[in-house]
Formats: C-alpha cells, sequence, structure tokens
C-alpha cells in the first residue's frame, strides 16, 4: 500500500481540520466526505471529493483504507461498530462515547476481533507531551509525589448563543474540555484510582457548571490537584500555554501543570525542570538548578494522522487504544458523580 485512502465522517471544526491535513499529506488521499451540511458540499467541491448522506451509504460501495468519525458523541458507538464489522480502522474523535456502558461495547468487539481503533486524544501526539513524558519516565524527577493542574480561560457570551446546549447539562466543561486533560494526567502520573471534586455555577448562572475544582490519587500513591474554569479571565489552560492551536492567544511564558517528584520538579507546556543536583541533598535549603528540556515543535493533529497512517498500514498498534479512551471517560463520570454528592468516588 503505497497511498492510503481515508474517509471523514462529519466535517465540523475538527472533521474539516481532518480533511484540511488529510489533503496535505501525500502519505494519504481523501476518499469521500460523509456529511449533508452545506459546509461539507463546499468542501467536497474544493476538493473534488465524493460527498456521501451517511455512513451506511459509504459503507455499501468502494471501501477506504480507513475512516476518521468526527460526529456527534452519542453517535461515535453505532458508527464506529459499523465501520470494524466491515474490517475498517477507525480514528474515532474523543470521547470514546457517551456513557462507560456504552464504551464498553466497543472495547469489547475490537478485543474480540483485534479491530484497528485509534482514539483522537490528539495531546498524546504533541512533542511537549512526549518530552515531558520522557523526561518523567526517566526517573529525573525521582518518584512522583504530586500534580497540579489547571484549564482557566473565558469563553465568550456568543459560544453559548451559537448552540444553547452548551448551556444545558452535558454541555459543561467536565464533558467538553476536562476529559483532555485527564489524559494528559493519565500519561505522565499513571492511571487514577479516586476522585473528589466540587463544582459552581455562579458566575452564569447555567444549569451546567462553569467551575470545578478536583482531588486526585492515583494508583501510584501521588495525588494532583485540578482547577477548571471556562469563565476565568486566565490563560492558564494548554491551548493558551503550549502555542500548538493558533486559534487560540498564546503566552508561552506560563505553564498549566506541575509534576513534582523527589527530586524535581516539572512544568509544563514550559518543561523547565527545577531539580537537585546528584552530589546535593534533596532539601528546601539547598538550592535547585534549572534547565529547559528542548523539542522540536509540530501540530500533533499532524503527527495523529501520520500514526494513524501506520496503523492502517499494520506498522504499529494505536497509541491511545479504545481501552485508553474508556478509562478517560470512566475517570470523568466520575468526576461528575463526586461532584453531585461530595464524596470520594473509587474508579473502578
Amino acid at each position: 500500500m503505497s497511498t492510503v485512502k481515508i474517509c471523514v465522517v462529519g466535517a465540523g471544526t475538527i472533521g474539516s481540520a481532518h480533511i484540511q491535513i488529510i489533503k496535505s499529506n501525500p502519505m494519504c488521499e481523501l476518499h469521500s466526505i460523509v456529511d449533508t451540511s452545506t459546509q461539507a458540499q463546499e468542501y467536497a467541491n474544493a476538493t473534488q471529493t465524493r460527498i456521501l448522506p451517511n455512513l451506511q451509504e459509504m459503507l455499501k460501495g468502494d471501501l477506504p483504507d480507513g475512516v476518521i468519525l468526527a460526529t456527534p458523541n452519542q453517535l461515535h458507538i453505532s458508527q464506529a461498530l459499523d465501520c470494524i464489522k466491515k474490517g475498517l480502522p477507525v480514528l474515532l474523535e474523543k470521547p470514546i462515547a457517551t456513557t462507560v456502558d456504552e464504551g464498553k461495547q466497543l472495547v469489547d468487539l475490537v478485543k474480540a476481533i483485534g479491530a484497528k481503533v485509534l482514539i483522537g486524544h490528539h495531546r498524546a501526539h504533541s512533542p511537549i507531551m512526549q518530552g515531558a513524558l520522557a523526561s518523567v519516565q526517566s526517573g529525573a524527577l525521582g518518584r512522583v509525589v504530586c500534580v497540579s493542574g489547571f484549564a482557566t480561560f473565558y469563553k465568550p457570551s456568543s459560544y453559548f448563543t451559537e448552540a444553547s446546549w452548551r448551556a444545558q447539562p452535558g454541555g459543561g466543561p467536565i464533558l467538553i474540555n476536562l476529559i483532555h486533560e485527564i489524559h494528559n494526567l493519565r500519561m505522565l502520573c499513571g492511571d487514577i484510582s479516586q476522585v473528589q471534586a466540587m463544582s459552581s455555577n455562579a458566575v452564569r448562572g447555567f444549569e451546567v457548571e462553569d467551575t470545578v475544582a478536583i482531588n486526585f490519587r492515583f494508583k501510584s500513591g501521588a495525588l494532583g490537584t485540578f482547577i477548571l474554569s471556562d469563565t476565568a479571565a486566565a490563560t492558564r489552560s494548554w491551548e493558551q500555554t503550549s502555542g500548538e492551536n493558533k486559534a487560540y492567544a498564546h503566552y508561552p511564558s506560563d505553564d498549566c501543570y506541575v509534576i513534582s517528584g523527589t527530586r524535581a520538579s516539572l512544568s509544563v507546556p514550559t518543561l523547565r525542570l527545577q531539580l537537585f543536583s546528584e552530589n546535593c541533598d534533596a532539601s528546601w535549603f539547598n538550592p535547585m538548578t534549572e534547565s529547559d528540556l528542548k523539542i522540536t515543535a509540530s501540530d500533533p493533529l499532524v503527527n495523529q494522522l501520520s500514526h494513524f497512517i501506520q496503523i492502517i498500514k499494520g506498522n504499529c498498534d494505536p497509541l491511545v487504544s479504545a481501552h485508553d479512551g474508556l478509562k478517560n471517560l470512566s475517570v470523568i463520570e466520575c468526576i461528575l458523580e463526586a461532584a453531585k454528592s461530595g464524596k470520594v468516588v473509587t474508579i473502578e
């Protein structure tokens, strides 16, 4: 297989991004677009690509080599199941499903038939995340003891007037934004075993939360705290600090995570490492040295597509498996439960 043919289902914000990246990658070509919107028709005309009204129509004809599902969350499981039953590798946008029970259906089938499914937690393909993970895994930090994180930003009023469902339960930052952070934290600090959470809608007064404070216990014994808010005039979010998405204002000197170990601390995404030297006892009386880890920046969405192409060709396993996607969703469900009940919730 020289070039691979990929179908994109859903031509919304993320789907259109996938379409543009496919068109710029010489290793693949756009097989078709499945969507009924005017925007999708415009993309099809501009790229001279077939446009189909629904997934079933696409699955009846000349099949692509792989499928990207960038459709509403409630369609993820049914569409992914239809694709893998046809033997098609799938890049499924996050979240894997709307509920853990739904997600289990997909995970069970993937395991049973060895299907190729990559979940679209694209930050896993970020050079920043890869550099941070390499630092943690090298032992440079010593034993990880705690992590603090922020996703604090301000969504304008137009965000809610353009789509009123965002002001209703299920449209808040826990389900829409936090799942990215959960995958990052799991990559860097391991699986999460317990959560506590408090949420508030005091600023906007919508039915859905606008601010959340979360505590984590990791299986390693490390602890974590996280502040999430989409009504905070602040810059400590991945989008604003990493500079990977050019649509957002960029604050390169700010960080959104700090991971602390027994020998050093790592700030992300600046990748600033503060550590005790090898011949120096760890003590707050002793000075720590500082250094910045060096990486070569690149677009994680572009990297994710390159990885998906290799999955299609059978050259590697998914970096973010269906099982990973289910674990992330499970943590999210437990945070929602903890915020509602006020109790510590253990993650099964």
